[in-house]
């Protein structure tokens, strides 16, 4: 009876975690460089927020240098001309891309706008026990 349970319990476990590792990956690229007045004001303005928030939950931040090379399994549409240039990834293929930094009040609008066409926002939603809009 006790083989019987572990290997239920091990089959069990082994499709949880194919199932994880089969979820898609999002992450939001932020493309700066030195000196970028705008770039300066996200890290302050949103910089110590973001990790805290849903956003981060669904889609973690990782930053890269616009004159650096594009980090290996990252592909995009095209390279960013402006800075900051925020790109949505999945699996490191970008899907949505905001230019520039609007400010506070208007970058958690446009990156909520981006994120909530996502499955994995809905997905947050549900695990957390709510639906926001």
């Amino acid at each position: 009876m006790k083989r019987v349970f572990s290997a239920w319990l091990f089959a069990l476990f082994g499709v949880i975690g194919m199932a994880s590792t089969a979820q898609a990956e999002l992450r939001l690229a932020m493309f700066e460089q030195a000196g970028c007045a705008y770039c300066i004001m996200w890290h302050n303005e949103i910089g110590p927020i973001y990790p805290k928030t849903p956003e981060a939950a669904v889609a973690p931040l990782m930053t890269i240098d616009l004159r650096g090379p594009l980090p290996e399994g990252l592909s995009i549409k095209s390279k960013p001309v402006f800075t900051p240039t925020f790109v949505l990834l999945r699996d490191g293929v970008e899907i949505d891309r905001l230019e520039g930094y609007p400010g506070e009040d208007f970058f958690w609008g446009l990156i909520g706008k981006m994120l909530r066409e996502q499955p994995e926002w809905e997905q947050s939603l549900i695990e957390k026990g709510g639906v926001e809009g």
